[in-house]
């Protein structure tokens, strides 16, 4: 049964037309539509600070293999579930609350040549479909910032995880700094956004039973992102003709400037922290 909440945040991501607007700024920026590469989508696929470059931080925290069975909980438009089958030969299992992501996903993975590796569902990380202990590892990108139960979240990652499976999570957590400013590219009102300290979350993380083995906080390295991607873009006269951008809607400019001001003012900060279940 789907939330109030998360069917407000299903609303707030869903993108109608979103497969045509992707293969447009693929032609616009030169690619082709019809087998775009991993270095094509990266622009677009993967929604969370720094994209591509955080994925790989991420996927290197992890003690990955060929032939894993990996769930990307959370998954957006399957950026990450590709890379783990393009880079780390893993099979990708995704899972999100909005249907357009999901559809998408599908798409742009048959165009990739990719369906046999990596799969998709549409589904609330609070209620997963899949068996216990079905996955050899999981990660989670910027997804619990608009999951409220967070007990059922985590206590879900660690059901469907192996016994000594690894987790990788990295999110937006609250910085001891007052306040927080709005829309974000999360969030257009405080509604839909639920931010935690670290420490809070290393103690949901163990009391659902997932043991945090390491930790990395990306505040400092967000900030320079941000400021060169701005940057760019204003020396460029407008974004490029794939990005993130098209995920976030009209506003997105004012959603990326408000996240850079809130991690200068330390109201919030980037985390990564692998866990493991006991």
């Amino acid at each position: 049964m789907t939330t109030h909440l998360e069917g407000a945040v299903a609303a707030h991501y869903g993108r109608p037309g979103l497969l045509d607007t992707i293969l447009a700024g693929l032609r616009a920026a030169g690619a082709d539509p019809d087998h775009p590469t991993p270095e094509d989508l990266a622009p677009v696929d993967e929604f969370h600070t720094a994209g591509r470059a955080t994925t790989l931080w991420a996927l290197s925290m992890l003690p990955l293999a060929a032939g894993m069975h990996v769930l990307d909980a959370g998954c957006g438009i399957g950026g990450t579930a590709r890379t783990l089958a393009t880079h780390y030969r893993c099979r990708a299992t995704g899972l999100d609350l909005t249907p357009d992501y999901v559809e998408t996903a599908r798409a742009l993975t048959g165009r990739m040549g990719l369906s046999s590796v990596c799969d998709f569902h549409h589904g609330s990380v609070t209620q997963m479909p899949f068996r216990d202990g079905a996955f050899d590892a999981a990660v989670t990108l910027h997804v619990a910032m608009n999951v409220a139960d967070r007990d059922a979240f985590y206590g879900e990652l660690a059901r469907v995880l192996a016994p000594g499976a690894p987790l990788c999570l990295f999110d937006v957590m609250k910085g001891p700094g007052d306040g927080m400013r709005y829309p974000v590219p999360w969030a257009e009102t405080p509604d839909t956004s639920v931010l935690h300290t670290p420490a809070e979350t290393r103690m949901l993380l163990d009391a659902a039973g997932l043991s945090v083995t390491a930790e990395d906080n990306l505040r400092a390295f967000a900030i320079e992102f941000f400021r060169v991607a701005f940057a760019r873009a204003q020396a460029a006269g407008g974004p490029p003709p794939l990005g993130l951008h098209q995920l976030t809607g009209a506003n997105a400019a004012e959603k990326f400037a408000n996240y850079l001001a809130a991690l200068e003012d330390h109201q919030i900060e980037p985390v990564m922290m692998v866990a493991r279940r006991g």
